[in-house]
């Protein structure tokens, strides 16, 4: 219950709806429970008496009480609307704005699918609780006090009923509950394992194709459909149990009360008229005790999403600016010192360990190791992407953690090993780097990049639209766009994570070159290939997470085995990875 209190601190503004919305649910019910006792009225003087203008004032009567109930229902149905909406939209925005705070190791947490679920489905749970289970979390309540009250007006004797029904409805309720709250649990999960099948296929769809896996996709797709059907049909099997059970003892106490009502009539101390409303009565407190019940189960159910909404906004992120920050970065300068790193507090190894490393600013570095050697996590480091385990990261003289965060990561620009654009216009997503870039300054990047040529020929030039993740382009062309969108940003230190892979070896000489144009730029080249390192001030050989060796190319080529194991089987023939280049 806590989770969803928690949530209703984002109620904000829509509180006053809120109440306005549960005042007019108490007149309405009021209203509504007053047209019984004109209806007995309406039997006992006026049908009995035959009296026609008795009929005809009560009977006004009660369609004043009936249009009074609409519109204060319709007044309700409004302002619950405009807070149920704006609620979920402020949980949304909330979860999304913590989402962009979070740091590496706090996505490390969640899957992708499931920050989706949490954000979508979890969130209409919540928001339709509010929207369905308001009213009836009011009105049952107000009626049950009400019909309560009313009938005991109307026939003391009677209303005994309701001490023996309303034990056996709380004992049916309570089973049901106890029952069906981890199943909606269960059903969430179920629903995450659903999105990360269709996400995982929508993602890699052209590599499904190309291994004609398109059935295997399917039964996969298949497999954690059924589950999320099993799962619901038990769930909901489970929750309308109380429905019959609730049914059952109403007509039962109605069953009673006409016997006893009938019995009470023949020896003349009850009225028809009364027992007509005192039915009434009863059907009005067990439906309000049938609303309560409906209440529980909604209740139940949004309890589960709650939690796993509060679990996303509650996460504490990793990563956060000191005060006093500091939000000016002097200069490129990178040093590592004794730094170890691993991604989980518990893991047996590190993934980094000892690392000791000086990048002057301006320097040109080249990064070089087999795979799984740490290289990119290695990088990461610098804009605090994750923060060193043991051990100190510097830039420009600080550490890394006295810096603004904003202000370190906007002097960091990395091209990213897997490309990553975004939907739009190739001008819409160069102006991430510098959103204030003119044509000039982004045809200048993409000249840098060799990104020019493509551009030209494409209708539009920079207004052309990429497509969903930039499907419109080729993988060497996703890279360069890449890369003169990092240009854009002018930063400090410019980190390249093996993004030049996907071109081939003359437009990459051309990037190379250009970039060595940029002065005062401190540049770390992370690369498989020999060809994109050799001119760097100094490369840095990585193994297994700890540096190997250090030095020029010459130095290492001449003194490092695995330095000249790479050189040799690379430049064996005039240059093995000309044939993995790609030329869009």
């Amino acid at each position: 219950m806590k989770d969803l209190k928690r949530l209703l601190q984002y109620m904000g503004p829509y509180r006053r709806d809120m109440a306005l919305g549960m005042l007019l649910v108490v007149i309405e019910s009021a209203f509504e429970m007053f047209i019984p006792i004109l209806m007995s009225q309406i039997i006992d003087a006026g049908v009995a008496q035959r009296d026609v203008a008795v009929i005809l004032r009560i009977g006004l009567e009660m369609a004043a009480c009936a249009l009074l109930a609409l519109i204060t229902g319709l007044l309700y149905a409004k302002y619950a609307a405009r807070a149920s909406y704006g609620f979920g939209a402020r949980i949304r925005q909330a979860q999304y704005a913590k989402v962009q705070a979070y740091a590496f190791g706090n996505l490390d947490h969640f899957e992708t699918s499931s920050l989706i679920t949490r954000m979508t489905t979890d969130v209409s749970v919540v928001q339709n609780a509010i929207n369905g289970g308001f009213r009836p979390m009011v009105r049952g309540p107000a009626m049950l006090v009400l019909g309560v009250a009313l009938s005991f007006y109307m026939s003391p004797r009677l209303a005994v009923v309701f001490f023996v029904c309303a034990p056996i409805l709380g004992l049916v309720l309570v089973l049901v509950v106890r029952r069906i709250a981890p199943m909606y649990t269960r059903l969430q999960q179920a629903m995450d394992h659903l999105n990360t099948v269709v996400q995982e296929c929508l993602t890699a769809i052209r590599a499904v194709k190309a291994f004609v896996r398109g059935q295997y996709e399917e039964e996969k797709f298949c497999q954690v459909n059924t589950e999320l059907m099993n799962v619901s049909l038990s769930t909901f099997r489970t929750a309308v149990l109380n429905l019959p059970a609730f049914q059952l003892t109403m007509y039962a106490a109605m069953v009673m009360i006409l016997w006893f009502g009938g019995q009470m009539i023949l020896a003349g101390t009850l009225t028809v008229g009364r027992l007509t409303s005192f039915l009434s009565y009863v059907l009005q407190v067990m439906n309000s005790l049938m609303m309560i019940s409906n209440v529980f189960l909604l209740m139940t159910r949004s309890l589960a999403s709650a939690h796993r909404i509060a679990e996303v906004l509650d996460e504490e992120v990793e990563l956060t600016s000191p005060q006093d920050a500091v939000k000016e970065i002097p200069d490129g300068g990178v040093v590592f010192e004794n730094v170890s790193f691993k991604y989980h507090p518990d893991a047996a190894e590190y993934a980094l360990a000892g690392i000791n490393l000086t990048i002057r600013p301006g320097q040109t570095v080249g990064i070089l190791g087999g795979t799984g050697s740490a290289k990119s996590t290695l990088v990461q480091l610098i804009p605090r992407l994750y923060d060193a385990t043991e051990g100190r990261v510097l830039v420009g003289g600080q550490d890394v953690r006295r810096y603004d965060l904003t202000a370190l990561r906007d002097a960091v620009g990395i091209v990213l090993q897997k490309n990553v654009l975004f939907s739009g216009t190739v001008r819409d997503n160069l102006k991430w780097g510098n959103p204030d870039a003119d044509d000039e300054t982004l045809w200048a990047a993409c000249r840098a990049a060799q990104a020019e040529e493509f551009l030209r020929r494409m209708p539009g030039g920079l207004d052309a639209d990429l497509g969903q993740g930039g499907v419109n382009v080729s993988g060497g062309q996703k890279q360069r766009l890449c890369i003169a969108r990092t240009l854009l940003k002018k930063p400090k230190i410019l980190i390249f994570d093996d993004s030049v892979s996907a071109v081939d070896t003359a437009t990459e000489a051309k990037i190379r070159k250009a970039l060595s144009d940029l002065t005062g730029v401190t540049k770390i080249i992370i690369a498989q290939r020999v060809t994109s390192v050799m001119g760097t001030d100094q490369i840095v050989v990585l193994e297994d997470g700890q540096i190997h060796a250090v030095g020029t190319h010459s130095q290492l080529l001449a003194s490092d085995p695995i330095y000249q194991e790479i050189y040799h089987s690379q430049m064996k023939g005039g240059g093995a990875d000309a044939g993995t280049a790609d030329h869009g």
